[in-house]
């Protein structure tokens, strides 16, 4: 049985008939193009039909049911934030219209002292004095910048607006924080790959310690939440030693769960993932060069994690810097998400940790070979390289 993947409207009945012991054929759109001018339901299910009997389609990837049900919760916990910001941003705007200029002032408007401030306005304060005393002691700006910035007009229809758009605001959050008690539970009822008492919790290799910043509202899961043990125990290795992908390994595993048997290579899981170059050739002659005009959420958070590494100091990092002198922003930030994807399919296949040494190794390699092409270029133009000898110290 084959169904093609458009919208949500397939899930239903690809679970009815799971549950009955058929492993339908889930197909991508794009991989079963129906011809010119037979576009009609009728016609796009005989074709889809002619394909699979033909053994033409190839099945898309869906992870277990598990980790649907976690990815369901996430991509929805997504959707909240962003909604969220949204409130964020009609809060802002409806201060801005009273000539409130707290968002300029402060750098965040939710934090402790926007939040105060905000609520103290609802409640009817409009004195800029006590007003300013709402102030946090860790804010930067003054007091007295705080209060000429709360200097407003106050209009009954801007601060209705921004009433409801704090209520609105409020409400998203204590929906996100409901949803990640909900994801924490899915997270606990899988069975471990690892027991932390028996195979401690490898030591943190990394040399700079992170400083301490209050949670984010992107972050997932709850303060108390050990992100590293838990991501630890599901996936069997430590994950987060890998730069830039800290945040982002309860992400990955409600995208791509942690069975990497689906993908018996490492360039079919790059390919997947839409981080490999691709071509179109048609008479020995190249059409069009570049990357597949893909959406892979699994992807995109690779490409996250290799753009935040822009000013990192670990190898990754430099990697990423020396590809923007080639290949330009776009492609260096594809080239290193296509490495830090390999890492993390190695990691999770061969059940082996993150090693930053080995990267030493392939720098002293890139250093010979780079060595060879200058002794090779200088040979052509009819010279020769000599090194220079370092003079001992007095």
């Amino acid at each position: 049985m084959a169904m093609e993947s458009t919208g949500v409207y397939w899930i239903p009945l690809y679970d009815i008939v799971e549950k009955y012991g058929v492993k339908p054929c889930l197909v991508d759109a794009r991989g079963m193009k129906n011809v010119p001018g037979r576009r009609t339901d009728w016609h796009e299910c005989q074709w889809l039909q002619y394909l699979h009997s033909v053994g033409l389609l190839r099945a898309a990837f869906r992870p277990e049911g598990e980790v649907c049900a976690v990815r369901s919760l996430m991509r929805h916990r997504s959707e909240m934030v962003e909604m969220t910001s949204q409130h964020i941003q009609h809060m802002q705007k409806a201060l801005t219209q009273m000539n409130v200029q707290i968002q300029h002032v402060i750098s965040d408007l939710v934090g402790v002292t926007g939040l105060a401030i905000v609520d103290a306005i609802i409640a009817g304060q409009r004195d800029p004095v006590a007003l300013a005393k709402l102030r946090d002691p860790h804010i930067k700006a003054s007091e007295e910048t705080i209060r000429k910035s709360l200097v407003g007009s106050w209009r009954a229809e801007h601060l209705f607006t921004l009433k409801q758009s704090r209520q609105s605001f409020q409400h998203y959050q204590e929906q996100i924080t409901a949803c990640d008690e909900e994801i924490e539970k899915m997270l606990v009822a899988f069975a471990p790959r690892v027991d932390p008492a028996e195979t401690p919790l490898p030591p943190n290799r990394k040399h700079k310690r992170p400083k301490r910043r209050r949670k984010g509202k992107n972050t997932p899961m709850r303060e108390g939440f050990d992100l590293r043990t838990e991501s630890y125990k599901l996936f069997g290795v430590d994950l987060t030693q890998i730069p830039g992908l800290m945040a982002m390994v309860l992400t990955l595993f409600s995208e791509v769960g942690r069975d990497m048997s689906r993908w018996p290579t490492v360039g079919q899981f790059v390919s997947w993932l839409a981080l490999c170059p691709d071509n179109d050739i048609s008479g020995g002659r190249v059409l069009w060069r570049g990357r597949r005009r893909v959406h892979n959420r699994a992807g995109e958070l690779f490409r996250m994690a290799a753009y935040s590494l822009h000013h990192d100091k670990s190898p990754l990092g430099d990697y990423l810097r020396r590809m923007k002198s080639r290949l330009g922003p776009a492609g260096a930030t594809t080239a290193t998400a296509h490495k830090v994807a390999i890492i993390f399919y190695t990691m999770v296949k061969k059940q082996v940790e993150y090693d930053a040494t080995l990267w030493a190794q392939r720098d002293a390699e890139r250093e010979k070979r780079f060595e060879a092409k200058l002794k090779r270029q200088a040979q052509q133009l009819g010279y020769k390289l000599v090194p220079i000898e370092e003079k001992p110290a007095a």
